[in-house]
């Protein structure tokens, strides 16, 4: 989760012309370097009638999830609902307006912003089917993670859960739900690592409809094949093992607090019409049922989808 404060500078501008300029030229430098380098901004701007509108710039190619907090209202009411949470396409997005009290001055306010890669009041459908990630025909054995040591930084989360997957080095993975791609990291990580959805390596991220997330871990993007805010669908070749033997599949939600993220058991479809809980030391055929894996595609992702086969 991150948090954005509004940037304040003091400073004794110095007597020389010259030194004027230079120190005007620098902090000009800066202040486009923090405003460039907010992932989120929020505009309050008043209309004519004195009413305020709400709007925000996601400065990523990725959806976030904002949440907007009053500490003080004076001459307007806010109507949306609590905790007020909206989700936010890159580029420009309205919010909502605060109306001004009739016979009353203008509204007159102090909030703050939180962001959240997933969806903290996310209702999640524990009993939604997730296709096995692998090529449709083959089986694969679950094992036992002992471990996730590195996902969430320096320390584990008290309480969690993965899938773990065998796989052979290079097999096709495949996605297991339709979703927005939100984080590529390959061999090594590098850039701001407030940026980063988690700490592992070889990953892919994506963000679920259901304003979850699901990381594919130890798997290779090749050549660019899939970029950030890109969607892709379930059943869809994503990438090839990275690592003999494991493949790990993990969903999970940001909390409204600051503490550990929520994770989620999946149920996988193991036959045409069944689907289950997966437990370690069992194989399980891959089936890709048609009507799974057009369930969250738009229609026209469905007529694309029925022309391949």
């Amino acid at each position: 989760m991150l948090t954005f404060e509004i940037l304040r500078i003091r400073y004794r501008f110095p007597k020389n012309k010259k030194m004027q300029r230079a120190v005007l030229l620098f902090l000009g430098i800066f202040l486009f370097n923090e405003m460039h380098a907010q992932l989120v901004e929020v505009r309050a701007d008043y209309t004519s009638i004195g009413d305020v509108q709400f709007s925000a710039h996601n400065n990523t190619s990725a959806p976030l999830y904002l949440q907007v907090n009053f500490s003080d209202l004076e001459n307007t009411t806010f109507d949306e609902p609590l905790p007020y949470i909206k989700l936010l396409e890159p580029g420009f997005n309205n919010l909502f307006m605060l109306q001004r009290r009739l016979d009353a001055e203008v509204p007159r306010f102090n909030y703050d912003i939180k962001t959240y890669r997933s969806n903290p009041m996310a209702i999640v459908d524990l009993d939604y089917p997730y296709l096995i990630p692998f090529e449709e025909g083959i089986t694969t054995e679950i094992f036992d993670v002992q471990s996730i040591a590195g996902f969430w930084g320096n320390s584990e989360p008290k309480s969690w859960n993965v899938t773990g997957f065998a796989v052979n080095k290079g097999d096709k993975i495949f996605a297991s739900r339709t979703g927005t791609v939100v984080e590529v990291a390959g061999q090594n990580r590098d850039g701001d690592p407030a940026k980063w959805y988690h700490t592992w390596t070889n990953s892919l991220t994506v963000l679920q409809p259901d304003g979850t997330l699901i990381v594919y871990r130890n798997v290779e993007v090749k050549n660019k094949e899939i970029e950030v805010g890109e969607r892709i669908v379930a059943g869809q070749y994503i990438g090839n093992a990275t690592k003999q033997g494991e493949l790990i599949l993990l969903i999970f939600q940001h909390s409204l607090s600051d503490g550990d993220p929520r994770f989620i058991i999946p149920q996988f479809v193991t036959s045409e019409e069944k689907k289950e809980l997966l437990v370690p030391s069992r194989e399980y055929s891959v089936v890709h049922p048609g009507e799974i894996v057009t369930r969250e595609m738009t229609k026209k992702e469905q007529r694309n989808y029925r022309k391949r086969k």
